[in-house]
């Protein structure tokens, strides 16, 4: 099956990131979210992150306005039906994700793939609540997409090999590096990645030492680009919080107990990046550690 059209449901980071690389990879991409302010700055988003790779020369203006001229968006779901491949990059709440398929199901084409961009949820499960188990499938992006150069292919147990190829076939065309996983709570990326950031929680809450030493002993003594508070408020606490519950849940081992300081945060709302406070403070001008 040849893909040529993509619909991407949800226009936040991980959304508009996906639109873009899609776009720039020559696809049609129809953009949905249900707040036309989220859709107008998505476009701004995509925009902007195009002109910097124009600026760096890491493609070409004409590139960047054919990639453009190639994004719709819509606030209406079921204008999606008629694409080819649909990736759902909604919040990570199953029931969610679940009311969006239901929603979604109906006006799609007998052969659309139907995949999720879920960083932990069962993709068996996911499957089972809609009318094609065989045509669909985990499709999960890093972040920042246009950055990031892996994606995970997750197959649901009932997953077709067809369906596996096409979207092997899409990853190969964005240029990036499709990891297979087996369906599996977190699959590969967050099953290593989270366990060791709720590690970095417990010892800050057990104060074994604090923001600003913990993250620069990781990136100092362990060479990692960010340290993993730092890490953790870039991808979110509220969904570093939710990817452990699946873990704990899914796999009923206690080494997966999310800490009680990471809930606290997402308790008070602060979510790291997004919401200009979690374990460092970003109202200023530069970030301060907030413990």
């Amino acid at each position: 099956m040849e893909i040529k059209s993509v619909g991407v449901v949800g226009a936040g980071q991980m959304g508009n990131g996906i639109a873009h690389v899609m776009a720039v990879a020559g696809y049609d991409v129809l953009l949905n979210d249900i707040s036309g302010e989220a859709l107008e700055k998505a476009v701004a988003t995509i925009r902007k992150n195009l002109d910097r790779q124009v600026s760096r020369e890491k493609i070409a203006a004409e590139d960047r306005d054919a990639a453009m001229a190639r994004i719709r968006t819509t606030e209406t779901l079921t204008d999606l039906g008629e694409t080819d491949l649909v990736i759902e990059a909604a919040t990570e709440r199953e029931e969610l994700k679940n009311k969006i398929f239901e929603t979604l199901v109906p006006s799609l084409k007998p052969e659309t793939i139907l995949t999720s961009n879920t960083s932990s949820i069962s993709i068996t499960r996911l499957a089972s609540k809609t009318d094609r188990p065989e045509r669909f499938m985990g499709f999960h992006f890093m972040n920042p997409v246009p950055v990031m150069s892996l994606v995970e292919l997750i197959r649901g147990i009932a997953t077709d090999q067809e369906t596996y190829e096409a979207c092997l076939a899409v990853v190969d065309k964005l240029g990036k590096t499709a990891a297979s996983a087996e369906d599996f709570p977190a699959f590969i990326v967050n099953r290593i990645l989270m366990p060791m950031i709720n590690e970095a929680c417990y010892t800050l809450l057990e104060g074994v030492g604090n923001v600003r030493s913990i993250d620069e002993a990781m990136k100092l003594g362990a060479n990692h680009p960010m340290g993993p508070l730092e890490l953790a408020d870039f991808i979110g606490l509220d969904t570093c919080l939710a990817i452990m519950n699946v873990l704990h849940d899914g796999l009923g081992d206690t080494k997966y107990r999310p800490c009680p300081l990471l809930s606290k945060y997402v308790e008070a709302g602060w979510l790291g990046r997004k919401t200009k406070r979690g374990f460092y403070d970003y109202r200023g001008d530069e970030p301060v550690p907030t413990r």
